[in-house]
């Protein structure tokens, strides 16, 4: 069994669902035993989003590395760093289409660049609905470079009480997707 443990990139845009980037900072932050490090890029609007639908700025208080979203020094703006996998959560549609047509123009999207050339695990909570023919090609597209497309459609057979479980029920299948190691509700097993 592999014990390295994982350098993963959370990029956080301005698309509404800040609750999924909270239960995924939330989450990491407890699993902290197979992370060796989590370099997390907000867009001015993403911050704007959770100050307005949280009521806090609680996302500086995590124990996190921050990046500014033009710092294309940070280490995951290259593919030497290692960074195995990145979860954008919520991923805009915006931001899916630049990812989708190569545009690097920002942090967020030169890492996601890096992650699919490197043939690692790109994982999009893409949280817009209904959705036009453009964001449905964009996701196609992404999905053929090799990302993987998780919608913010939470699941309810958990039985979920309030929105940050049910938010859990997105973010929890994101974090089984870039490999990392989970104690949450699996249908119809025993242990939960």
């Amino acid at each position: 069994m592999n014990n390295e443990k994982l350098k993963i990139v959370v990029a956080v845009t301005g698309a509404s669902g800040a609750i999924y980037a909270k239960v995924l900072l939330d989450r990491l932050q407890t699993l902290q035993d197979q992370i060796e490090t989590v370099g997390v890029c907000m867009s001015d609007n993403a911050k704007d989003v959770w100050k307005f639908e949280l009521d806090n700025e609680l996302y500086e208080k995590y124990p996190f590395q921050f990046y500014d979203r033009n710092d294309f020094m940070a280490p995951f703006a290259s593919g030497s760093a290692s960074y195995k996998a990145m979860i954008i959560c919520p991923c805009s549609m915006g931001t899916l289409g630049r990812i989708a047509t190569g545009i690097s123009n920002d942090l967020t999207t030169r890492a996601a660049d890096v992650i699919l050339k490197e043939r690692r695990k790109l994982v999009l909570i893409t949280r817009d609905t209904p959705l036009n023919l453009i964001h449905i090609n964009n996701m196609k597209t992404v999905t053929e470079a090799g990302g993987i497309i998780c919608p913010a459609s939470p699941s309810f057979y958990s039985k979920p009480t309030n929105f940050e479980q049910l938010a859990a029920t997105v973010v929890d299948r994101a974090i089984d997707l870039v490999g990392l190691k989970n104690n949450s509700y699996r249908w119809n097993e025993s242990n939960n």
